[in-house]
């Protein structure tokens, strides 16, 4: 679909501002005029039925900037402007994930594409590589245009020597024939999205071909295996394909050498992230020796490992009393939560009185994951004395979790208490009451 610059300017859309037709408006009006514009949206098969249902969302919004609608008593509860301004941006996605393909997207691509074959410093391999994947590309295009003397002329160009220059070149000239072509959107759709189907191939076969600089790094993970794994696969760069299979397969030595390998904050994340879902003890070291200088995620992953991370207790306690610093805070009360282990007991306990009300149900929930029975006093005195509902609430849960009598009976006699959360927790502890038998 186009931007419809070259067709017969349609007629304006029959949808009209609530405050032109001077009628009120409501939500549910807007609501309805929505519904009509989402219609509108789902029928439209040109650029320019998408800039008329595009024209209408513009009034429907202006009118909604516009309009008075009622607040909510609830202040937990969502208004009826959020949930308008919520759906109209739903359509305004959708809106534009039906517009295209564009052969600017094309043009776009082949640049970035010319930018990366002239700025990498390639291996020896490398180059054949390049080499290749530019050459196949200029085919593929040669062949959508069919008979075009200049797509002819771009592949003759390039295949003659493969030297970078001629690459470059070609690849520059391929961005102006499509520039010139002027495809439209609507008429050229299918030409379009095969151009660009082809440049994402280019773009792949570009980032599969060895460069100088992580030589060693690939070298490395090939003779482990690392990418053995791999068949077909859609996600790049490669290696992000290869951790998932990894991460599938429970191959958590392999993810550990990617995250020693790869030098590269996208994949340091995934790999991360890999571990942390794995939940496995042999990564333990490597996320330990990571959570010595404070790092988050390694932190969180230790969480996860459970009873299998206990030998890091000791390093997570010295970072209970970081208050400057409340992020750090917050993944290691939950860590050390997680880990269970009753030695971060009297830590957490004395956090229940710190100045940071945000930090605070952190340590009280950690306290309940743990169970430690010497707990239920201090969360006790927390739920009777704290000023935040958050709070209250975070130690009502941990009494729960802990689950005694006495704990049960601290959290049921709170019936007094105006916040909902904290009300949702004494329900909850009178229910365990009424149902078990619990021993003091």
């Amino acid at each position: 679909m186009t931007d419809g610059d070259d067709e017969t300017p349609t007629e304006a859309p029959d949808e009209e501002s609530a405050t032109d037709a001077s009628s009120e408006i409501t939500p549910e009006s807007l609501d309805e005029r929505l519904d009509t514009a989402e219609e509108k949206l789902d029928a439209a098969e040109t650029e320019a039925d998408l800039d008329e249902a595009e024209e209408t969302l513009d009034i429907i919004a202006a009118d909604l900037e516009a309009a008075e609608l009622p607040e909510p008593d609830d202040e937990d509860e969502e208004s009826p402007r959020e949930e308008l301004e919520s759906r109209l941006s739903d359509l305004r996605d959708d809106l534009e994930s039906q517009r295209g393909p564009y052969a600017e997207e094309v043009v776009e691509n082949v640049e970035e594409s010319k930018t990366k074959t002239e700025d990498t410093r390639w291996t020896d391999r490398g180059e054949g590589e390049v080499a290749d994947a530019v050459e196949s590309f200029l085919d593929t295009v040669a062949e959508i245009f069919e008979e075009d003397d200049e797509s002819d002329a771009v592949v003759d160009a390039a295949v003659s020597t493969g030297d970078e220059s001629d690459l470059v070149s070609a690849l520059d000239a391929v961005a102006k024939t499509v520039e010139s072509a002027s495809l439209d959107p609507d008429e050229d759709e299918e030409t379009i999205a095969s151009l660009l189907e082809a440049t994402e191939t280019l773009q792949s076969d570009l980032e599969d071909a060895q460069e100088w600089d992580d030589l060693e790094t690939r070298e490395q993970l090939e003779a482990e295996g690392f990418y053995d794994v791999l068949g077909h696969y859609k996600d790049y760069p490669p290696e992000w394909s290869a951790l998932k299979e990894h991460e599938k397969r429970g191959n958590v030595e392999m993810v550990l050498l990617a995250l020693d390998s790869l030098q590269s904050d996208f994949m340091e994340e995934h790999c991360l992230e890999a571990i942390t879902r794995m939940n496995d003890a042999r990564a333990f070291d490597a996320m330990h020796q990571r959570a010595q200088k404070r790092d988050k995620p390694s932190i969180r992953a230790l969480g996860k490992m459970g009873s299998g991370a206990l030998d890091a207790v000791e390093t997570l306690v010295d970072y209970v009393d970081t208050d400057k610093d409340p992020a750090l805070q917050k993944v290691t009360f939950k860590a050390l939560g997680e880990i269970g282990s009753e030695e971060a007991t009297q830590p957490l306990a004395d956090k229940l009185v710190m100045d940071n009300d945000h930090v605070r149900p952190h340590a009280a929930r950690a306290l309940g994951l743990i169970g430690d029975t010497r707990a239920v006093d201090p969360l006790t005195d927390t739920l009777e004395d704290d000023a935040s509902p958050n709070v209250r609430a975070s130690a009502a849960w941990a009494l729960r979790q802990i689950g005694t009598e006495k704990a049960l009976k601290a959290v049921a006699k709170h019936t007094d208490d105006d916040s909902f959360i904290v009300q949702h927790e004494v329900d909850q502890a009178k229910q365990s009451l009424d149902t078990t038998a619990p021993t003091a």
